[in-house]
């Protein structure tokens, strides 16, 4: 059987959650700090938390470039948050010494829904997932204002745009791990198969 073997950038945010939801949908996940795991993952998932933490974090880690040079690539990887600002080309409102893996050609804006007390669920209905629709959970999440060409618009809420896919790269504004729906993870683990067999022709 292809089983993927799919990283959590563990540096912060909903790691386990995101491992348990791997699991459940046949990947062998694993948390990634260092370069040297990296190296070993099939595909990464990027986790909500603070964007500006996570990336200087990754600097300090010393696993900001390899990331890069991975999704880059063509590595799968899937942001969830803080993980589709990170995977943005262009953040509206960065703050000071953020930097992004870039991958996504969208522009961002973080915490547009609001702060941390006017987080919500809400039902998004999210291209490529069938049956009923996802719950989103929306934690100080960003909404995408616009995207490029190349990358296809998957889901919106409220008139503005919370999952893209460009490629490899799958980004949501919502937080799935956190619903025990893991349909979204089931999606990105697909990718990461099918990745996996191109590249194995």
């Amino acid at each position: 059987m292809n089983t993927p073997v799919i990283g959590v950038l563990a540096l912060q945010g909903d790691v386990r959650e995101h491992l348990i939801a791997l699991a459940a949908a046949d990947a062998v996940a694993r948390p990634v700090r260092r370069p040297e795991e990296l190296a070993e993952v099939d595909g990464l998932v990027l986790p909500g938390g603070e964007s500006t933490t996570i990336s200087k974090l990754a600097v300090l880690f010393g696993v900001m470039e390899p990331l890069r040079a991975r999704v880059r690539a063509g590595m799968p990887v899937y942001g969830t948050c803080a993980g589709l600002i990170l995977l943005a080309d262009k953040i509206l409102d960065p703050r000071s010494g953020q930097e992004t893996i870039g991958g996504i050609d969208m522009i961002v804006r973080r915490n547009a829904f609001g702060r941390q007390n006017e987080s919500f669920e809400a039902s998004v209905d999210v291209k490529g997932i069938t049956g009923d629709p996802v719950e989103g959970v929306f934690i100080r999440a960003p909404w995408v204002e616009s995207v490029g060409v190349g990358a296809e618009v998957l889901a919106e809420h409220d008139g503005h745009i919370v999952a893209v896919r460009q490629g490899n790269a799958l980004a949501t504004s919502f937080h799935p791990e956190l619903t025990g729906d893991h349909r979204v993870h089931a999606l990105f683990v697909d990718m990461v198969r099918d990745d996996r067999a191109a590249e194995s022709l």
